[in-house]
């Protein structure tokens, strides 16, 4: 698998590089999954249609090349725009002209 060969050590830590993958379901981000869960406690056909949208819209998402993260963040750059500052207004900085 690479230049060196795998020793006893590497192999009994493999299991460390998998922790951070995502939980998939059925080849789909878990939390994608999210609105079927809301199904289970309000079980009506508006419900059921939007929980299978969402998941589709995710599965297209995916194919595209966004992960469910990132679908969520570009979401939210295009409700609030591109300009979103991390610190409140009266917390700003002002420019000051030293001159």
């Amino acid at each position: 698998m690479g230049s060196r060969e795998d020793t006893q050590e590497e192999r009994e830590n493999w299991h460390w590089r998998n922790s951070m993958r995502p939980v998939r379901f059925f080849n789909l981000d878990a939390r994608a999954a999210a609105p079927f869960a809301v199904l289970l406690f309000y079980a009506r056909p508006i419900t059921l249609f939007l929980a299978v949208f969402l998941t589709i819209v995710f599965v297209l998402l995916e194919r595209k090349g966004l992960t469910f993260d990132a679908s969520l963040r570009a979401f939210r750059k295009w409700l609030l725009g591109q300009k979103r500052p991390g610190w409140a207004p009266f917390r700003r900085r002002k420019m000051v002209d030293y001159g």
